[in-house]
Parts: structure tokens; sequence; C-alpha cells
């Protein structure tokens, strides 16, 4: 078989399986490892497909891509619901949390309506607006100023100064991406500084992703994976990446949204 012809049949397999192993291709192929990265390469250089640790998946959008709050709101509803429960367990009454921006805390915020005595800071407008709206007496929510970002954030200078003077028991942090070499990213430059000094305002730190942010890479890294105290995501993750992060995180948490056990 030809090296074209080859690396037609892989692309092929990327895109019906979502993503290959070397080791698998090697078998299926029957030509050496080496050659089979020289293909991925290849198919990384015509932007057909992302190289990934030991294989290749799907090629993504670009590290500055950033999908607008009500496009990523329709996307993994189950996951994110999930995910969303198991952090709800984690708020203690009378706490003070921070909540970043995010569809997956826009879950969380909506969970945490019966929860007496929070103090909510949050740098995100819809998770203010679904504390605002439930009306609680005893909830304090705090909503940073700052500059409105595609995903409903706000971030700059403003949001900065607001939170670099208070302290919290625990944040929970939304991501677009997460991953070995860089760690919990974002597309927004701006919305990097903002989380970045979240994560140094809390005590705690809970990161919520579901499976489809493993290996995905924004262009500006928030924190190692050796940060987060907890992270919570769902039983799609694969089970190399369940390895890889329980090596990496404090308490790894996998919700069930197909049956699987943790």
């Amino acid at each position: 078989m030809l090296a074209q012809q080859r690396q037609s049949a892989i692309l092929d397999l990327v895109r019906r399986q979502g993503g290959v192993r070397v080791s698998q291709l090697v078998r299926q192929f029957g030509v050496s490892d080496m050659t089979i990265r020289r293909d991925l390469e290849a198919l990384s250089e015509r932007g057909l497909v992302d190289k990934v640790h030991g294989g290749a998946t799907v090629a993504g959008p670009g590290s500055t891509e950033e999908p607008g709050f009500d496009a990523k709101s329709v996307r993994q509803r189950t996951e994110k619901a999930e995910i969303a429960a198991r952090a709800a367990r984690l708020v203690e009454p009378g706490t003070a949390v921070a909540l970043s921006a995010g569809t997956t805390t826009a879950a969380l915020a909506a969970l945490l309506l019966d929860v007496p005595g929070l103090t909510v800071v949050t740098n995100s407008i819809p998770v203010a607006d679904a504390l605002y709206r439930s009306g609680r007496s005893d909830q304090t929510v705090v909503l940073t100023g700052g500059i409105r970002t595609p995903s409903d954030a706000l971030a700059g200078p403003v949001a900065e100064a607001a939170i670099a003077s208070l302290n919290v028991d625990v944040l929970f942090l939304g991501v677009h991406g997460m991953s070995p070499r860089t760690g919990f990213t974002t597309p927004n430059l701006m919305e990097a500084g903002t989380n970045r000094l979240l994560v140094a305002a809390a005590r705690r730190l809970v990161v919520l992703a579901d499976h489809t942010k493993w290996e995905t890479v924004g262009i500006a890294t928030i924190a190692p994976l050796e940060d987060a105290d907890v992270l919570i995501t769902d039983s799609g993750l694969p089970e190399e990446a369940r390895i890889q992060l329980n090596e990496r995180v404090g308490d790894l948490i996998v919700a069930d949204v197909t049956g699987d056990q943790e």
C-alpha cells in the first residue's frame, strides 16, 4: 500500500472512530511504528488530524476559537448535569464559594439555590443571574465587573481588581481543555488572567470538565493539572486519561452517565 493510500485509510478511521492509537495502526497496516508516526505527522501538517500522545484525534478547533455560551450550553448536557450534581455535594452551608464562567458551573449554580448562608463570588453573568433570581435573603452574590467575553464571563482589569482582594473556601472552575502537557486551558487570554486570580483566591480548587475537554488545548494555561484538589469529569473519559489524571490531581471523581461504575 502506498503512503498516500495508507494515510487516506487512517484519516477515514479517525473520522469514524474519533481517534486512533499508533499501536492499533501498526497492527492494522503491518508497518513500523515510525512509519505510522510519519503518516500522522503528514496528516497533522495538513490540518486533517490532531496529534496527541500515542495517536491522533479528529482535528479540533484552533486554540483561540471560543464558542459562545448558548452554543456550549447544548453540548454534553447529560454529562454536565451529572458533573454539577457531584460538585453540589461538596458545597457546605455558610461557606464562601467562587464559580468561574462556563456552562457546567451555570448548571451547578442552579443546584445551589437551596444551600443556606452561601456567599458566591463569580465572574459569570448566567451564574449570578440564576442565584439572583432565587431571591434567598441568606445568600450573598458578588458579581465582578469587567469586559464581557463570548462565554458570558466578565474579565479584564476591573474583574481582576475585584477578585484580588477576596478569599474563598473553594473555587469551582470550568475549563475549555485539559491535558498533561498544557494543564487546564482557555481560548481567551483575558479570561485566563481572571481565572488565575480566582485560583489564587481559593483555599481549594475543584475543576469541572466533561470528557470532551481531554486533550483539548486553549491558547492560555490557567493552572497545571497538579493544582486541582478535585477534578470532576464523566464516565466518557478514556481509561488512559483516567490513569494520567489520577497520577496528577488530588482526587478524581467520575460521574456515571453510561451505567458504568466509578
